[in-house]
């Protein structure tokens, strides 16, 4: 077998090498029907990987080995928390990420998912796991020592993987409060349909919004395999594409507002908790926990967790528990739902695929190259006896055994828009009903608990960019992704400067006269976006003279009910200002900064609660600036012509591995709202190429890959 033949990084090859690879580049041989015998890995010069496969095992052999090599570190670490033993592996930091999958029992359910899997879906998941172990095997050097204790990789690391991020660290998070998170999880998506497009032709955005580190972080590939090709990302550790398109469809996920997990506040009764007036007994398991020391010694902890029929019970006292119940938590085939949606050729293929019912949460917006564009309230929605929306994202009495819900809505109930007559879908996090314009569902028509109602400055920007171009150019999408403006400041700020008329002071005045200026916008050289920032924030929504009404939802909030107390708020601000930076005027960009490593450029975007459609989150750095901690992630425009084109970008690269070029390589072209073509064409690729590897490989055995080139 030839393992580790060169080493990635090294700028010259040995003549052993050379050698080796001449033999085996030239001797390459060609299958009956005319494709190459051999699957290739061709990385570009953004460190993405382009596999051509054979087969699909190999595809997503490819695949693991890519990943690994990409975010080895990364990728162990978060299995071994799947596992429930990172704590063992790697320290005390872990401690209560074990906890938490112990309690909600992921690896047990992990190994039951891992024994229903389907033959075929069976083979490609092995083949991930081979790739990932194979990779660590010829190239040990390449992972953290720490991270070695954790390998090898098994297939009920990956499932466990999936489901606790998306059972534990999106639907379940603000009710188990455990994780604390930098941001809020938040995305943008918009779809065109031919009505709405100068072509004619179907385009998609695809933009999610998280933080830029940990299980969040999103990988970028090319996978090609017979019957196969699809381009985009997964959340790191997957072992399918999460937002992809291929030649005929595309789709991309927003965090929904769906409510799929409950938290149940039980009596305590002598040893058990009440029921319908009963007392029921807790179902008890006690796991002991490793913990490695900083010596490296081990210590363990033996830890019992309690089980209500509502579900595990995360916490207790003063006679109380509360207890979470999440939906989907046992969905096993997600994996496989993502694998067919990237497949899928139609959209009655890829809606075939959304009927699995898989996915326990996430918005849907779809387009595809016949013209469809689509709009779907994904996930699995309890059907509940009572309540609304706000009742169920309350703490629920756990007296009733008539509140714990066991089924969930089919797809056939989930609000969803389909080639509106409107010509468009968006969604940025916003409840179904305003995923068009204007309105297209009504919420009378869906149980009071699937929703809320409510529109941020964020969709609404969205909108309001959109419903007065009717022939809208994949020039101007691209525009409108990386817009900068802030909604709050086209609603607020005329008054804020009528208010400052009504009743003026110097600062004020100056004030008034900075934000006069200003270009609404949170460009690197806008200057009035942090004072303007820095007043709405303490505005708070107090002093609001119109409140938002789904009858008017993209104009609603507006005015200013108490003009005086709003100037007083920008003297206030004012002050602020000057103390902290020393200019009312200082340019947004040099104040937020985009950093990774070395890399120091000025920041661009602003916050959701600004209605800033290019989202950043900042947050204070060691030299009193501020970094680029989360928001803008992966993006891509599409077009679905004759030839699909897009433009995309990975705001923070697509690797994380100690040495790496290709962290931070992107933010040049970020700071710049610029885009990167996605290579889609095999020619393409190969004039962009950075590193070729060769895949020969047998499913299952060790295989051997062969860099054709320095990395």
């Amino acid at each position: 077998m030839l393992t580790d033949l060169c080493i990635k990084g090294r700028a010259v090859l040995s003549c052993t090498c050379l050698l080796l690879l001449f033999i085996f580049v030239t001797t390459r041989a060609q299958t009956p029907d005319g494709q190459v015998a051999e699957t290739e890995i061709l990385w570009d010069n953004y460190g993405v990987p382009h596999i051509y496969a054979k087969s699909a095992e190999e595809m997503y052999y490819s695949f693991g080995w890519s990943q690994m090599h990409s975010h080895g570190n990364l990728i162990l670490q978060l299995y071994a928390q799947s596992r429930g033993r990172a704590a063992e592996y790697l320290g005390k930091t872990f401690i209560e990420s074990d906890k938490q999958i112990r309690l909600f029992k992921i690896p047990e359910q992990a190994a039951k998912n891992y024994a229903l899997q389907r033959p075929e879906y069976k083979s490609y998941l092995d083949a991930f796991v081979n790739g990932l172990n194979d990779y660590a095997k010829a190239h040990p050097g390449e992972i953290g020592e720490a991270f070695q204790r954790i390998l090898p990789v098994k297939a009920t690391d990956v499932l466990g993987h999936g489901t606790r991020i998306m059972a534990l660290e999106f639907l379940a998070v603000n009710d188990i409060a455990v994780s604390k998170r930098l941001t809020t999880p938040g995305s943008n998506s918009i779809a065109i349909g031919p009505t709405r497009s100068q072509s004619k032709k179907t385009m998609l955005v695809s933009n999610p919004h998280l933080p830029w580190a940990d299980f969040f972080t999103f990988y970028e590939a090319h996978l090609n395999s017979p019957g196969f090709n699809a381009y985009g990302v997964s959340l790191v550790g997957f072992p399918v594409l999460n937002i992809a398109f291929n030649e005929n469809l595309g789709w991309t996920h927003t965090v929904n507002t769906i409510d799929a997990s409950d938290r149940y506040e039980l009596m305590l009764r002598d040893d058990g908790y009440e029921l319908d007036g009963k007392t029921e007994t807790f179902e008890e398991k006690t796991d002991e926990i490793k913990v490695r020391q900083d010596d490296g010694t081990m210590q363990s902890e033996n830890v019992t967790f309690r089980y209500s029929r509502h579900g595990p019970v995360v916490g207790q006292m003063n006679g109380k528990a509360f207890a979470i119940r999440i939906a989907g938590l046992e969905n096993p085939f997600m994996a496989e739902q993502f694998h067919q949606m990237a497949k899928a050729g139609s959209f009655a293929e890829f809606e075939s695929s959304l009927k699995m019912m898989q996915l326990a949460m996430f918005n849907v917006v779809y387009a595809d190259k016949a013209g469809n564009i689509m709009y779907l309230f994904n996930g699995n929605v309890p059907v509940r006896a009572e309540g609304d929306w706000k009742f169920w994202n309350s703490t629920v009495n756990g007296t009733s055994s008539r509140l714990i819900w066991n089924k969930t809505h089919p797809y056939s109930d989930l609000p969803k828009v389909y080639n509106p007559a409107t010509g468009f879908v968006q969604n940025a996090n916003d409840p179904p009903w305003t995923s068009t314009f204007p309105i297209a569902l009504d919420p009378k028509n869906f149980p009071a608990y699937m929703a809320p109602q409510r529109m941020g400055f964020r969709p609404q920007r969205a909108v309001n960019m959109l419903k007065a171009d009717q022939s809208i150019t994949f020039e101007e999408l691209v525009s409108y992704k990386v817009n900068t403006e802030m909604e709050a400041a086209h609603r607020f700020l005329d008054d804020l400067l009528a208010a400052v008329d009504q009743y003026p002071d110097s600062l004020s005045l100056k004030a008034a006269a900075v934000l006069k200026a200003w270009d609404k916008s949170t460009n690197a050289d806008s200057r009035g976006a942090i004072l303007f920032e820095q007043w709405f924030g303490k505005l708070n929504g107090i002093s609001v003279a119109k409140q938002w009404s789904l009858a008017e939802p993209v104009s609603t909030p507006d005015g200013l009910s108490n003009p005086k107390r709003a100037v007083e708020l920008l003297v206030q601000a004012s002050q602020e200002v000057m103390k902290k930076y020393g200019s009312l005027d200082i340019p947004y960009g040099e104040i937020n900064r985009f950093r990774i490593g070395h890399i120091d450029l000025p920041g661009n975007g602003g916050t959701d609660d600004l209605g800033v459609f290019r989202t950043m989150y900042f947050r204070p750095d060691t030299d009193h600036k501020n970094r680029a901690v989360g928001g803008e992630t992966y993006v891509a425009i599409t077009e679905f012509g004759k030839k699909v084109k897009a433009s995309v970008l990975l705001s923070y690269g697509n690797s994380s591995q100690p040495g790496t070029k290709h962290a931070g390589d992107q933010l040049q072209l970020l700071s710049e709202r610029k885009f990167r073509q996605a290579l889609l064409e095999k020619e393409e690729v190969l004039k962009h190429l950075e590193e070729k590897e060769l895949i020969n490989m047998t499913v299952g055995k060790n295989k051997a890959a062969l860099p054709a080139s320095g990395h």
